[in-house]
Parts: C-alpha cells; structure tokens; sequence
C-alpha cells in the first residue's frame, strides 16, 4: 500500500497494481471502515455505496454485500464529503494525488443524498492485450460496460507510451485518469496532464492541447457529445496519435449512434441508381460509410482479462452496411501474463438484413428527434427499428446448456471467471464452495501437479477432475460446453492415473511384478511417472508416439 506517492516521473515497477486504498478507507465512518478491513478483499474491492437513508454496500467483482445494519445519517454523509475534493459541475470529486472517484447523487435542493466511491487502480502490465496496436501508433478506440476498466486501459497506455519518449498529453476532464489535485498521479509516468474546468469545454480543450503543446499522442477519456467527436477527427487529421474511451458497449452501439458515429466514419443514405441497385442486388437507397474512421482499431473491453479487436474499422464497418459479417480477434491474458487469440464469434448487421433501413433509421438524418444513449421509441417512422433489433437479440442469444445441472468446485483457480464463464455460455451450472457439494472439480495443471488435499479428497470420493492448462475464461467454457455433453477434457487425464493407481495397487499387492499402461500423451506420462515414484515404484517409457507408454514395475 502506498501511503505517498513519488512525483509522476517516478512510475511503479512493472505489473504493480496501486490503488491507495487506505486513502479512501480513512474518509469513512469508523463502523463501515471496519466492515470493509474485516472482508479482507482489496483486491477485487470495486465501489462504496452510500445512500441517505439505507445500509452501505460494497460491491465486490463477483458480489454485493451489506457493510452494517443501521442506516446511514446525514452526518455521516457530510463527514464522509468534507474529507474529499471540491465537487465539480460533473458531481464528480476525488481525493488528492490517489485515482478514486467519488460521485454524488444531490436531492432537488442540490443537497448531497448518496455518494458511489469508486476504488481507482494504476495497473501495470494491463496494456500486454493491445501492446501491438499501441506500439505500432494506431489511433485506438476502447469501448466496454461501466466498471470493465476502460479508464484504468487508457492509464496504462499513456504512461507505456511516455516511457517510450512520445510526447503524451492526457486530456482529464473528471481527473480520473491522473487522479484529484494539480499534481499527477505516478500511475501515467511521465505523460503530461491537462484538466478540465467543465464537462462542456472538453472539445475545446483537446482541440488547444494539439494547437499549444506539440503532442505526438492525446489520451481522452469518455467522448460523449458531436462537439467531441468532431475535436477528436480535427486531432486525428493533423497526424497526432489518438487513443480514447467512448460510451458504448460494441462497435454495433455506435453504428445505431448517430452522436458518435462520424468517430468510425459516420453512415449516410445513399440513393442508387437503377442499374447499380440492380448490379448489386440491393434496394435502390442503402447505407455506406462517410468518411474515413478517426480511429484505425476499435477494442470492445469484455471482462479485466478479455478484449475483442477490430485491427481495421474502416473494412469492418464496410463489410457491417454491405451484408457481410466481421470477425473480431478475441484476446485474454491467463494468470501467468501469456496472451492467447482466437477469433471471435461473426458479428453481423446491427439490425435484420430482411428489413433493410429508411433513412429514418439514423433519426439526426431525417429529423427525428433522438436522445442519446436511449434510441427511438418504435414508430411508423422508423419502422419499429427497436422491436426487430430486439427479436434479432433473442435470435442470437445463447440457448441454455442440456444435461443435469453440475455444481462445480473450482480448486485453484478463479471462481470469478468460472461464473463468467458459466453465464457467458448459460451453461446448466453452478459454483459451489465446498467440495462436499461438488459434482465435478476443475481445477489448473499447477494445482493439480501439487496434489493438494482437496484433490486427494477428490480422487477418493470418486469426482470428475477437469483440468486445465490456463486460468482462463476461454478454456472454462471449452470445458462447460464438454460437461454439457456428457464429457470432459479432464476425462482422459482421470482415466489415465485411475489407471496408473490400479497398476500400483496389483504391484503392491503380489500379483504381478509390472504392469504396462495405455499409450497417452507426454503430459500424462509425465504424471504417471510422478504417481509412480511417490508409491516407490519404478517406471519407464516403452516405443514411439503415438504408441509411447508407461511401464510400471518394482525397483
């Protein structure tokens, strides 16, 4: 914990995670402070919230949970604000040279009734999933749901580029990306930051950081209005790196965004000609893109460990108006820092292809009135646009998993992920705590190489064992979409020893002096080997895969 930081030319050493989380502790009643110290988990500690009125809660990643059973007093509230920064026109405050953010809720009287403490994170290492795109200058795009650490992304990509002697500027409009107070947090290393006095000038101010401080690279967090889009298309045009975080979820949030759609080129109708409509097969009026994207990758934030890569948005938002699917490149870091890619699911036209648009489809281009971040109510005039975008959800969401429902005890590796993992593919399961109440243990390569109690506990109660090579989101949903069949990738393994320790026991018992087990592959021989030893027994490897196997025989 770090009670005082250095100045920001002083930056933490690699895959450090800083969050001064005792700054923030210390500004709350003494009852709910010692609620959250008995909990004993910082590290996934994510918001404090505290309404006039109920019970505090503090929500953790993976649940919410009641600090006290009284109700929080006005006093309390007002203690807890005079220990914070000033509240600016964004309700948001903070608490000098620390990155947590503190926004209120006020009454009609402009008179604070609750408050949401988020805990701010400068996290080294977590810009190793997009360290290519940066290194190579593309402006960057991220987008994800509230909370999935866009800002904590952005941090660590201005201070990687800082280090790497680029001129950085943070353009900081609510001061959580370099924390509260006029001087920066060590979190962006040697980055320069620029504050903003309100929300409203944030355009003005991007565009006055590229015109008076020569910047080879500007980090903005949350582009929200025209005014911004538009800053941030002048910036790009004038050659500067952009890297920046938009209200969104995916790239199709922003195809039904006319606000922020010119930040990927923007969509207009276009009317064809009779011979060009019937060349392509089309209705004569159909959408295209308008200009050039202002960012060349797009990066959709699924979880801390997870992101979905668009490398060309220009390309994917062309193949999205003609018809065609897009595949993004899916990468998630394991425990050990090790990045893996696959590619993703296709993603399609945001709406059906069956019901082609009108112009009315984007309301700012045939002056329907829109609102941001809501839609259009369905009408005559938009063709009940929202109703078929949401039977095209229930078309595409998964279908819940067959087969029994199997309770899970995860040893070693994250439950988290595994719930994730489980809602992500509606799979017929549960995480359960104890392994009394466990159908199946899934567990990683490491633990089970340790053979810890629990697995030996397991193994005698007879449990399937699903092990895994990486503590992963990917290879846990490969592994429930196995179970919901009626198998597992851990079966051979199981097989294998349950094997090995029957040849153990027929040596140990006289019958026969060796025994010659089933060819497998290197890894499980290598465990076979293992298992032998420790029941002092010899073994040996006999032929050449595939047919390579274990021989187990008395020293």
């Amino acid at each position: 914990m770090l009670e005082q930081l250095e100045p920001p030319a002083q930056t933490p050493p690699p895959n450090i995670e800083i969050d001064d989380v005792d700054a923030l502790l210390q500004t709350l009643p003494a009852a709910i402070r010692r609620a959250i110290e008995a909990e004993d988990d910082f590290d996934s500690l994510l918001e404090i919230v505290l309404d006039l009125g109920r019970r505090p809660s503090a929500r953790y990643r993976d649940r919410e949970i009641e600090l006290t059973d009284s109700e929080i007093a006005g006093g309390e509230l007002e203690e807890v604000v005079r220990h914070l920064g000033e509240f600016g026109d964004d309700n948001r405050a903070g608490i000098a040279r620390t990155l947590h953010r503190i926004s209120c809720i006020r009454n009609r009287r402009r008179k604070i009734v609750g408050l949401t403490m988020r805990v701010g994170r400068a996290v080294s290492g977590s810009v190793a999933l997009i360290e290519d795109l940066v290194a190579a200058g593309a402006s960057i795009l991220l987008l994800g749901r509230p909370g999935v650490g866009k800002t904590t992304l952005l941090r660590e990509v201005a201070r990687v580029l800082a280090e790497q002697g680029k001129r950085v500027v943070i353009v900081d409009t609510s001061n959580e990306i370099a924390g509260d107070g006029d001087i920066p947090h060590a979190g962006i290393g040697r980055a320069r930051r620029m504050q903003v006095e309100t929300p409203e000038r944030q355009h003005a101010v991007m565009v006055e950081a590229v015109e008076n401080h020569m910047p080879e690279v500007i980090v903005i967090d949350e582009i929200g209005t025209e005014l911004e889009a538009q800053a941030a298309r002048t910036i790009a045009e004038r050659g500067v790196q952009l890297v920046a975080t938009a209200h969104g979820n995916s790239l199709a949030n922003l195809m039904l965004n006319p606000t922020l759609a010119d930040l990927i080129g923007g969509i207009q109708t276009v009317t064809l000609s009779d011979e060009e409509a019937r060349r392509r097969g089309t209705r004569k009026s159909v959408l295209e893109r308008k200009a050039p994207p202002t960012f060349n990758a797009l990066v959709e934030i699924q979880s801390f460990t997870r992101v979905a890569v668009q490398g060309d948005v220009g390309a994917t938002v062309d193949a999205l108006l003609h018809g065609e699917t897009a595949e993004p490149e899916i990468r998630e870091v394991d425990d050990e820092g090790e990045v893996h890619r696959r590619a993703g699911a296709e993603a399609g036209f945001p709406w059906p292809r069956s019901e082609p648009p009108s112009a009315g489809f984007f309301p700012a281009a045939a002056g329907l009135p829109y609102q941001s971040g809501h839609g259009t109510s369905p009408s005559p005039r938009n063709g009940g646009r929202d109703a078929h975008l949401r039977r095209r959800d229930r078309r595409r969401a998964p279908e819940p998993a067959a087969g029994p429902h199997q309770r899970i005890y995860p040893l070693g590796l994250s439950a988290g992920r595994l719930r994730e993992a489980i809602r992500e593919n509606s799979a017929n399961a549960s995480v359960v705590d104890r392994l009394e109440d466990a159908d199946v243990v899934m567990t990683l390569r490491s633990a089970f190489r340790r053979r810890p109690p629990d697995l030996r506990d397991a193994e005698a109660r007879r449990l399937p064992i699903v092990v895994l090579k990486h503590n992963t989101v990917m290879q846990m949903q490969q592994s429930l979409r196995a179970l919901s069949q009626g198998a597992a990738p851990g079966d051979e393994l199981t097989a294998a020893l349950a094997e090995a320790e029957d040849a153990v026991q027929t040596i140990h018992s006289g019958v026969r002096d060796a025994v010659e087990l089933a060819p497998r592959n290197p890894y499980i021989r290598k465990l076979q080997h293992e298992l032998a030893a420790r029941e002092t027994l010899n073994s040996t490897s006999l032929g050449r895969d595939p047919h390579r196997r274990v021989r187990i025989h008395t020293l």
